[in-house]
């Protein structure tokens, strides 16, 4: 039965995934390489690397909840209505876990020499 509630689940995300409007997706797709424009900057080698560990390294100065929450959404593509309905929490709570998830994320990078590093060496 757990494989069965799985499957439904994923059937559920994918759904929600098709009708879901990209806000932010557009711009991490363009730094990924998947994004519609031609003349987004593409990661590749050491820069993805480098990306990847600053973005670990961001996301490990959150908390447990504010973590999940942010994985979810810009990782798994999830929508807000599905977290909450996961985490058991309302959809303003997630919101706001999700905000100052950013935030934090955000203050972290303005901090950070690998990140500076990171974007001194993709601009060149």
């Amino acid at each position: 039965s757990t494989w069965l509630f799985t499957i439904a689940k994923r059937l559920y995300v994918n759904a929600c995934q098709k009708h879901r409007p990209l806000y932010d997706s557009e711009i991490v797709g363009g730094w990924q390489g998947g994004g519609d424009d031609a003349d987004a900057p593409t990661l590749t080698g050491e820069a993805h690397a480098t990306a990847r560990d600053a973005i670990g390294e961001a996301l490990d100065q959150l908390g447990d909840e504010q973590r999940e929450i942010v994985v979810l959404f810009h990782q798994q593509d999830w929508p807000i209505s599905l977290i909450a309905e996961y985490m058991n929490m309302p959809e303003g709570t997630v919101k706001s876990h999700l905000h100052r998830g950013r935030r934090k994320m955000r203050k972290y990078f303005e901090h950070s020499d690998q990140y500076n590093a990171f974007i001194v060496e993709s601009l060149s």
